[in-house]
């Protein structure tokens, strides 16, 4: 089975990710780094032992990547949306057995098996192809070798209580997230338009809900 491993805000720069998480959580979020290659770097924001938040947007001190940024961070209708306010973009499952998903979906599918690290942490990741993830509803798939990334990250006492998604063909969505073990962990919902709901609860019993759209 498959779990959430973390969700995904999408900024322009990090400075306006880090402000928009102080302004709706009330926390700092910790410093990340770079995805060298990628394009892109991180802030990172802890959600109990087992899941965090990613802050993400594009690294000017890098070159142009090769391949399109991760999460469709490329993409012109996100860059104008993240202008006006990051927002939540995705989010990211573990598995116990990525290649044994990947193996069974296929490549075309499943997308291909990355190899990461950074200082001590180590991970295998599978990004569904662009355009074939449902507006990011499908989520890629990581593997940690060796402790996950969580366990690592100062604890901000905020929890991800649950997560949605709203999809126009919830047959589809839901046979994806079935293959890949989710099909608990994320609540389907019909609706016109694709959306992404993130629903946060802190140790003082404040709630917050964060959306894509």
């Amino acid at each position: 089975m498959a779990e959430i491993d973390h969700i995904v805000i999408g900024a322009t720069t990090l400075e306006d990710g880090a402000r928009y998480i102080e302004e709706t959580l009330g926390v700092k979020p910790s410093k990340g780094g770079a995805h060298a290659g990628l394009g892109t770097h991180n802030l990172l924001l802890g959600l109990g032992a087992n899941c965090y938040m990613e802050i993400i947007a594009p690294d000017p001190g890098q070159p142009e990547p090769a391949h399109p940024r991760l999460f469709d961070l490329d993409d012109a209708g996100l860059r104008t949306m993240l202008e006006a306010e990051p927002r939540l973009i995705a989010y990211v499952a573990s598995t116990p057995a990525l290649d044994a998903v990947v193996a069974r979906l296929g490549p075309s599918h499943a997308g291909e098996v990355r190899s990461m690290s950074r200082g001590d942490l180590a991970w295998r990741m599978a990004f569904p192809p662009q355009r074939q993830d449902m507006e990011n509803l499908i989520p890629p798939l990581i593997q940690w070798e060796g402790e996950r990334a969580a366990k690592h990250i100062k604890d901000s006492g905020w929890r991800l209580t649950s997560l949605e998604a709203e999809h126009p063909d919830t047959q589809a969505l839901h046979a994806s997230l079935n293959v890949r073990g989710l099909s608990d962990a994320v609540k389907i919902r019909q609706s016109p338009h694709a959306r992404l709901i993130a629903h946060l609860r802190h140790k003082d019993g404040r709630e917050v809900t964060l959306t894509s759209a």
